[in-house]
């Protein structure tokens, strides 16, 4: 434990994690450590650390099982890692509207370890948002509301998908499945018992049961409400970064803010590495 060292990030969410190297093994007390950390403060931000994918592999199934990606293809060797590329030229982010992980499955994932290969000196930031505040400060009526009803998310075609990103390995060509299911607005956390608010914008269309001019209505209050400032952080990036996310109470987004690329121009790359945690 010598030399570790976990700092708020924000009073909301979100907390720096220093005096470790995620490139070794972690014992048991600094691993104990770490872990109540991501629960209590949801996402945890790690600097200066230089991970091969095996590494990353390693360090990212301590907190559970991998998958592979299902609209991206994984790295040779190690399909349980994707690679996400953003060229020069391009504005779009992977990413870029407010969302939980994989909504549109009966079973979203855990969460995801991402680790930055390559950013640019500034832009292409990351926000993360508390779901369990979300929720906590909605009305007594909204709750209520909410729990008699479910949202309806979609994946889109897997060509929504592979129509950017020309740097990444996207699934189109290979047979990816639109999927949709319906999940509860609040969910209880299963370590830590506590409610959030689940709201994934970019994969959540409507209500079941309501007109889609009542589901538009209600799901762009939720998104508003989730997404104010004080539920939030806003994470810079640089290289040798690494962000760990719980996908269960947590919502993010990958801002879209190269405006050398949105103007015809040579923008930022940026490359990133990314494990999901299973269910």
């Amino acid at each position: 434990m010598t030399g570790l060292e976990i700092r708020p990030y924000s009073t909301a969410v979100g907390a720096e994690v220093l005096g470790v190297d995620l490139s070794r093994p972690l014992d048991d007390d600094v691993w104990s450590a770490i872990h109540g950390a991501f629960l209590d403060r949801l996402v945890l931000f790690f600097r200066d650390q230089t991970l091969t994918p095996r590494q990353q592999v390693d360090f990212s199934r301590r907190f559970g099982e991998l998958e592979e990606y299902p609209f991206v293809r994984g790295l040779d060797g190690y399909p349980e890692l994707i690679e996400i590329v953003k060229e020069a030229d391009e504005f779009v982010n992977f990413g870029h509207d407010w969302h939980v992980d994989m909504t549109f499955r009966e079973r979203p994932p855990t969460g995801a370890v991402l680790y930055a290969v390559e950013v640019p000196p500034v832009g292409g930031d990351t926000l993360f948002a508390n779901m369990y505040l979300a929720w906590e400060m909605l009305s007594d009526g909204m709750k209520a509301v909410l729990r008699q009803v479910a949202g309806v998310h979609d994946s889109g075609e897997p060509s929504r998908h592979a129509r950017n990103f020309r740097g990444m390995r996207m699934r189109e060509r290979e047979g990816g499945e639109r999927r949709t299911a319906a999940h509860p607005f609040v969910r209880a956390h299963p370590e830590t018992g506590r409610e959030s608010l689940l709201i994934s914008p970019s994969y959540c269309r409507r209500i079941e049961g309501m007109t889609d001019e009542e589901s538009a209505m209600i799901l762009g209050h939720l998104g508003r409400h989730a997404t104010q400032d004080r539920f939030t952080c806003r994470f810079r990036w640089e290289p040798g970064s690494v962000a760990v996310w719980d996908n269960r109470c947590l919502m993010h987004v990958a801002l879209e803010d190269d405006l050398a690329a949105l103007g015809g121009g040579k923008g930022f790359r940026r490359t990133m590495r990314r494990a999901t945690i299973g269910a």
